[in-house]
């Protein structure tokens, strides 16, 4: 696997770790059907980037019981490991299209940065989003931080923001955590509408998901639906520090760890609701470097360092997705529930 170097990194630094992108070429996404193009076909009332829309459910009509659920951790540009790992999974074909009929698939955010081909990674999630609609299932994702840093970074570009450690702006804090030109190059306006309307938390099958393990989304509202909803308007309103606030606030991290994560979780799911939050953003080689050697995989065996699959900690309350594709980890890919 190609990844990238994340020497030297400090979890309490200012912001998160600039990875270098492997050198290298890196193979376009799989030629054929593009759902993503004005002049390809949409499967009939599926809008990507609209909210609240109903799923197309063969299922559903049928009055089976809904596809298996599956999640994806941070992808971070690595279009060739996703695509392997979502083969290997049997979310799709070799050619990269979606073969898993009426499951369901959630991406927990940070398509881009740090990696070779962001645009790649958003691309292929809104092509599976279309396809797996057609085919009764559904792909949908959450937003991630790095989704914030790049809409800011392109919407503000080097507009001073207030910041705790001094003037800031977003182009800045992109480049630093590892902004890739060639993503902020080939960025369309297409792209930009897609990821403005992510929504930050989902709940089903009893899982609250979300992109960053922290309660900051609490700051937003008392309900998923009202705290969707307060963060599209931040994005809609376009002020420059409103958003940095916003992108802050999703950088904060390892809430659910140590003595006092299982109160931090279930101060979450309280709000929320579920019985277990399934988060991406802080890398397992990062916990596992602050809470000590080993932890519980899925499959209940100890692990050390070396990253196998999801991890299961805060009393059974939080999963662990984000593998450290960036680093000497894994991109990972996940069927819930999983159980410790």
């Amino acid at each position: 696997m190609t990844q990238g170097a994340g020497q030297g990194y400090d979890p309490g630094s200012r912001y998160e770790p600039g990875y270098d992108a492997a050198p290298g070429g890196h193979p376009p996404q799989a030629a054929g059907f593009d759902p993503t193009r004005p002049d390809e076909p949409l499967p009939p009332e599926y809008t990507p980037t609209e909210r609240d829309l109903p799923v197309i459910s063969v299922a559903a009509e049928n009055g089976d019981r809904p596809g298996p659920l599956y999640v994806v951790g941070d992808v971070h540009g690595y279009l060739t490991e996703l695509l392997d790992a979502l083969y290997e999974t049997g979310l799709v074909d070799k050619e990269g299209h979606w073969s898993a009929g009426s499951a369901r698939l959630w991406f927990l955010g940070d398509f881009t940065d740090r990696g070779p081909d962001g645009i790649g990674v958003i691309e292929l999630v809104m092509q599976l989003s279309a396809e797996a609609a057609a085919a009764g299932g559904y792909c949908r994702a959450l937003m991630g931080n790095h989704e914030l840093l790049l809409l800011g970074a392109h919407r503000f570009g080097d507009t001073p923001v207030n910041s705790v450690g001094g003037t800031a702006s977003f182009l800045a804090a992109w480049r630093l955590n590892g902004g890739q030109p060639s993503d902020m190059e080939r960025l369309e306006d297409r792209h930009l509408t897609w990821i403005s309307r992510l929504d930050a938390a989902h709940l089903t099958d009893d899982h609250l998901l979300l992109h960053s393990d922290t309660t900051a989304y609490l700051d937003y509202g008392s309900s998923i639906e009202e705290m969707n909803d307060a963060i599209t308007g931040v994005l809609q309103r376009g002020d420059a520090d409103e958003c940095w606030d916003l992108f802050r606030k999703f950088t904060k991290r390892f809430a659910f760890r140590g003595d006092e994560g299982p109160d931090a979780a279930r101060e979450l799911l309280g709000a929320f609701g579920g019985s277990q939050v399934v988060h991406g953003h802080s890398p397992i080689p990062y916990l596992l470097g602050q809470v000590g050697g080993e932890y519980v995989a899925a499959d209940g065996a100890e692990q050390n360092h070396t990253v196998r699959g999801p991890m299961i900690y805060a009393d059974n309350l939080a999963v662990a997705m984000d593998g450290g594709v960036t680093m000497d980890g894994r991109l990972l890919v996940a069927q819930l529930p999983l159980v410790g």
